[in-house]
């Protein structure tokens, strides 16, 4: 078990940026300058520069005291069995686990649809989701009725909706245009349909990274959504913004918070730094001291396991995407691992699905529309046969690492 969790700590480790747009960055053969052109879009009117703005200093005490103004629920340490636990579903059901992959969400989209349309799809007591994860999460949590808005979200998206090809004084990247398309899918229509659902004791859980305190930090989506006001509206957009902010690449994201009598902002930027798929602190599903109100899950990896030959150019982006990438699928590989290793010790059945080796579309630029359209096809079509969740649960598992028993135990884990 040491070792599990030391192939875990160390794939967590090295996971520095996230999954929005690395499997577009990652050394695919296209022309980069190409690439951006298309990004470059019409800032909003009045949009100044960003200036350099001095933070509101606070203390440990401080930031372990913070709360959400309005809503004391609103999140919890992802870190903490106990935290954890107080805001766990009063609901029964299988829950759903949706990892990051930028790109690759798309895979993730059209399994979901495929599901509806195969008429198998169940209703989930827990829906999480990091980065791309947690964008897919929101119509996934509220169920086939919105299959549609999902769709659309994949079959017209292209780079320039995510991010203008332009430096600010936080990042590589303007992630303006992001922002922009979050706050016209997010309406207070879908906070209503959302708190109504969190009301029956269903819960809906989006991870970012605090990087003040470099702990993973859970929002409660559905309690945020059943304050129901224009700050709840804001905080909701901002927690996914947050998660899918790739540090580097596009601007953390200032949430508000108090404590101690004084208003001060926490930095927050993508979940999958801190877990590139969550479904319970790795602490309790290793003690197994602690079961969870179900007893199965499913996990939708947006993302290739086994590793794929490519040579980046000698260019920034190419380089960083290609170690991203890299990095994202050792440290969801660790999460997978301890998740099939633990589970069947708390009676959990494991259900996963990721993106196939069979599946050879070419990504040729940044939210390639082709490819992106070509993967949800392929998502949808597997989900329709039934054939989601039984091609194996992690494909290979890196030679380098020499632990033949793991890959045993990852290819033993019972399918759906």
């Amino acid at each position: 078990m040491h070792s599990i969790r030391t192939v875990v700590n160390l794939a967590a480790s090295i996971t520095v940026v996230g999954a929005l747009a690395w499997p577009a960055l990652s050394g695919l053969p296209f022309d980069t300058n190409t690439a951006y052109a298309q990004t470059r879009k019409n800032a909003p009117k009045g949009k100044q520069p960003p200036k350099e703005q001095v933070r509101t200093p606070f203390t440990l005490e401080d930031q372990n005291a913070a709360v959400v103004p309005g809503i004391p629920d609103a999140r919890v340490w992802g870190d903490s069995d106990t935290d954890f636990q107080r805001v766990l579903p009063t609901a029964n059901g299988p829950w759903l686990a949706i990892s990051g992959g930028g790109a690759d969400g798309a895979y993730g989209a059209g399994l979901l649809m495929g599901w509806s349309q195969a008429g198998s799809r169940p209703e989930f007591a827990v829906v999480t989701g990091a980065s791309i994860g947690g964008l897919i999460g929101t119509y996934a949590f509220l169920g086939p009725r919105y299959d549609d808005e999902l769709r659309q979200n994949f079959a017209e998206i292209t780079a320039a909706d995510v991010f203008e090809d332009k430096a600010t004084p936080e990042s590589l990247l303007d992630s303006w245009p992001l922002k922009q398309l979050i706050e016209k899918r997010v309406t207070p229509s879908m906070l209503t349909a959302i708190a109504a659902e969190h009301n029956k004791g269903r819960r809906f859980f989006v991870v970012t990274t605090n990087q003040d305190a470099g702990r993973r930090v859970v929002w409660n989506m559905g309690a945020i959504a059943a304050r129901g006001d224009e700050k709840a509206l804001k905080l909701f957009r901002d927690v996914l913004l947050a998660s899918s902010s790739i540090p580097g690449f596009f601007q953390p994201v200032l949430i508000e918070v108090e404590a101690n009598g004084k208003t001060f902002q926490e930095m927050h930027l993508d979940g999958t730094v801190t877990a590139p798929l969550f479904v319970m602190p790795e602490s309790m599903l290793v003690s197994g001291t602690t079961r969870l109100p179900t007893n199965q899950i499913y996990v939708i990896v947006n993302s290739k396991l086994s590793s794929e030959f490519s040579m980046p150019e000698r260019r920034l982006f190419s380089i960083l995407g290609r170690t991203i990438g890299v990095a994202l699928t050792s440290a969801i590989k660790g999460e997978l691992l301890l998740l099939t290793t633990n589970a069947p010790r708390i009676g959990l059945s494991v259900n996963i699905a990721r993106v196939p080796d069979a599946f050879t579309q070419v990504n040729r630029g940044l939210f390639d529309h082709v490819y992106m359209e070509a993967l949800f096809k392929y998502g949808l079509e597997q989900a329709m046969k039934g054939e989601a969740f039984a091609n194996g649960p992690t494909g290979s598992v890196e030679r380098r690492l020499d632990t033949g028993s793991v890959e045993r135990r990852l290819d033993s884990v019972p399918q759906q």
